[in-house]
């Protein structure tokens, strides 16, 4: 049994005719969801009786039935399951064609990719979630006005607490405290904000604590992946469609910029989009008003508009790939993420806070860091940053049976504590004898290697060419001996 499967976690079905298609997705959406799978159609139906999931993720071409047939099923006998589609270039004008009819959240292109098809599922569960939300309310609605005024302001009161600039994690004197401060002045004005800085680094995050600092904090808060869709989808997702305007479009579409009228929208991945698409954003944010595909006329909006990007915006407009008055209309005020290696003190309180999250998340004990752990993660530079991090975490957490609720170093992967030998490499003492400076480099390269084999010392004695005796000596020599 996978840990997803041993928790209260949101179901999810995957409906695929290809084994190997369904166990890579099983295998990326596992650690999260309770996936469970079906090869067709027929195995379908009987899977949604049975498992009740809230999200079904669809192959476009299956034999008798295609994908889009499927999901036009589901809509009609189970409304309440979020539907997503796979498909290939060459399918896109048929799911474009049944987007509506079929009530599709979003579909994926193939090749997919594994954190591209995580954010679009924990989308889709977030809107099955916010369904049940809106179900609710509209019953606590008929029952009481009173009691939804009172909820509506204990979650907007929580919303604000949950995403305060005081609650992005970090210590004194770390680079985001002066970023914060920054972020926290800009979110006062109606500005539009350029927030750059590496995949996983938290931009997001910034972006929704500039939100709720701001006057527009009682608006909806919008985030839509600008690199993971095609332009005409794009187009239709964010200004929205009129019936009739292109082949599928049996409805009029609201797109999320006429949704979140009043709030904010954070473009993430602008610097992904077409020159085409820019030209059409571009007008929206000159004039103040949308035009969905297929409209007569303009539909007037007040958006504050947040960009994200990991690209050097200022390069890609050297290079022709952005254009310039656009750069220079989203960039009324850029921020700058730094990277988790960059900001070194802050990784022990974001780990510990990851793995209370996650222990609360699996069902675990509360755990801790042992001394040689914390090392490891603070040597390590994560170039995946905190997503790294936190995969790195529940990884850990997956292979601990310590009856002591201590995460041990030896938990991580390979990768992580060769961190620590290139961190003794590189600091080495600049003072004393040869042999002292070389026992400094020995003592990494052992303590390494013993935690990664996890104190196999027969295996450590052969990978480091060293008899047992010969490596129990060093062990004693170097103050490494276990206790």
């Amino acid at each position: 049994m996978t840990i997803a499967a041993a928790q209260n976690l949101p179901i999810v079905l995957v409906v695929d005719d290809e084994t190997g298609s369904l166990d890579a997705i099983r295998r990326t959406l596992d650690e999260e969801f309770i996936v469970h799978v079906a090869g067709g159609a027929d195995a379908a139906r009987l899977a949604i009786e049975r498992t009740e999931p809230a999200v079904i993720l669809c192959d476009q071409r299956m034999p008798g039935t295609s994908g889009v047939q499927f999901l036009k099923e589901v809509r009609e006998r189970w409304p309440d399951v979020v539907r997503i589609i796979l498909s290939g270039y060459t399918d896109s004008e048929d799911i474009i064609a049944g987007i509506n009819d079929a009530g599709i959240y979003q579909f994926v292109l193939k090749p997919w990719m594994p954190d591209h098809l995580l954010d679009v599922v924990r989308g889709a569960v977030e809107v099955r979630r916010l369904q049940l939300d809106t179900q609710r309310l509209a019953m606590e609605l008929r029952t009481s006005s009173t009691v939804l005024r009172a909820r509506s302001t204990e979650k907007q009161n929580a919303l604000q607490s949950t995403f305060d600039f005081d609650r992005i994690i970090r210590t004194d004197g770390s680079p985001m405290d002066q970023l914060c401060e920054l972020a926290a002045r800009v979110a006062r004005y109606d500005l539009s904000v350029l927030v750059l800085g590496e995949s996983g680094s938290g931009k997001e995050l910034l972006a929704r604590a500039i939100h709720y600092a701001s006057p527009r904090a009682g608006g909806v808060f919008v985030v839509e992946n600008c690199g993971a869709i095609a332009d005409n989808l794009l187009e239709s997702e964010l200004f929205g469609h009129k019936r009739g305007s292109f082949t599928g479009a049996y409805e009029d579409h609201v797109g999320i910029f006429q949704r979140a009228d009043g709030g904010t929208v954070l473009l993430d991945e602008i610097g992904d989009t077409s020159f085409a698409f820019q030209i059409k954003l571009l007008r929206v944010l000159q004039e103040g008003e949308i035009r969905p595909v297929g409209a007569t006329r303009p539909i007037p909006v007040s958006v504050r508009v947040i960009a994200a990007t990991h690209r050097n915006l200022e390069h890609e407009v050297s290079a022709g790939r952005f254009r310039q008055d656009l750069y220079y209309r989203l960039a009324a005020m850029t921020l700058t993420m730094p990277p988790l290696r960059e900001r070194p003190g802050d990784i022990v309180p974001i780990a510990q806070s990851l793995l209370a999250q996650a222990t609360l998340d699996m069902g675990l004990p509360v755990r801790h860091f042992s001394v040689d752990a914390m090392a490891s993660l603070v040597t390590y530079p994560w170039p995946g940053n905190i997503r790294e991090l936190r995969n790195e975490i529940v990884r850990a957490l997956a292979l601990t049976v310590s009856e002591n609720m201590q995460i041990e170093a030896q938990a991580f992967s390979g990768k992580v504590l060769q961190g620590q030998v290139s961190t003794a490499t590189s600091g080495v003492p600049p003072t004393g004898t040869l042999e002292e400076r070389l026992a400094v480099i020995e003592a990494a390269i052992l303590k390494e290697t013993l935690l990664r084999l996890r104190w196999n010392k027969t295996r450590v004695a052969t990978e480091l060419g060293l008899s047992r005796a010969g490596l129990r000596n060093k062990m004693i020599r170097l103050g490494l001996e276990k206790t």
